[in-house]
């Protein structure tokens, strides 16, 4: 966790095309606004929200001191592609349905506004993903992920052949929908659907979890940080698709290599309060807890 400072400058990104988004965002801009702050948006959702006082700005410009994100954990993936190269925090208020990466609901601007005014919240680093694809020796493509870098089968009729390598060994050959290489943040989304397990913020690793393996060996395995995990499509096999946290694909041709790595840069989410993650598991999941007798909450 890094320490705050009182923000001046506030960029707004949510899903306007969504009237639940727009109206919630067009309430967020007002409030900042009357509180002192700068409050920028993207161009076009600047025109949508169509507040006066609201500032303009390309996506070469989209820099504040925190970024307020309205909508679902997409949104919020989308906001932290806008954002990455000026490092901004980001803080999610989640209008979509489960909202893992969200700190605060919908109905919940006042709060948000009067914690951010006062500079009443934390920033905590979260691991990233470097990617980088290649065939035959030559790089067909690089990228980087939150939560998860996918190989994928790219049709439904066959099941994609891979060699699966970690620290520069061969561990096993998979064949099946595909593998998910995860971070303990992305352990929540898509790699939690395909059983993987999930794996508190601060825990320092890597996921791996095979999609629909069939092989005696298939289970999910959690690597070291600064493992290098590596998977080769079979030159026989079928075509696969690279995909990083489900928005940014590319083709892979058979014989391709995809190495995952801990990124180099992280990603700075904010928190407006410092419940641990096995509440934000009970509550986001709707965890049964009726009975519990510990004394751990006071």
């Amino acid at each position: 966790m890094s320490p705050t400072r009182v923000p001046s400058s506030v960029l707004l990104i949510a899903h306007t095309g969504r009237d639940v988004a727009l109206l919630a965002a067009r309430e967020m801009a007002q409030a900042f606004l009357a509180q002192g702050l700068t409050v920028r948006a993207l161009t076009d959702e600047a025109a949508d929200l169509d507040v006066d006082g609201v500032v303009p700005v390309s996506l070469d410009e989209a820099n504040a001191d925190l970024a307020v994100v309205l909508g679902g954990d997409g949104t919020l993936l989308r906001a932290a592609e806008i954002t990455r190269e000026a490092h901004v925090p980001l803080l999610g208020v989640n209008l979509g349905h489960v909202g893992f990466l969200a700190e605060a609901e919908g109905n919940d601007t006042e709060k948000v506004v009067s914690q951010v005014v006062a500079g009443d919240y934390i920033v905590e680093e979260r691991v990233t993903l470097d990617v980088v694809a290649t065939c035959n020796g030559s790089e067909i493509a690089r990228g980087w992920a939150i939560n998860e870098a996918t190989v994928e089968k790219a049709g439904r009729e066959r099941m994609v052949e891979m060699i699966v390598e970690v620290d520069g060994r061969p561990l096993s050959r998979w064949g099946g929908d595909g593998v998910v290489c995860a971070t303990p943040t992305g352990s929540t989304a898509y790699a939690f659907s395909a059983g993987g397990p999930v794996v508190w913020p601060n825990v320092d690793a890597l996921l791996v979890v095979p999609i629909s393996a069939h092989a005696l060996f298939a289970r999910p395995l959690v690597v070291g940080p600064d493992s290098v995990v590596a998977l080769e499509v079979l030159a026989t096999s079928v075509d696969a698709v690279l995909c990083c946290d489900g928005r940014r694909s590319v083709d892979l041709p058979p014989g391709s290599r995809v190495e995952v790595r801990r990124g180099q840069q992280s990603i700075s989410l904010a928190r407006l309060q410092q419940s641990p993650f096995t509440d934000r598991l009970v509550d986001k999941f709707d965890l049964p807890v009726n009975g519990w007798r510990g004394t751990g909450r006071g």
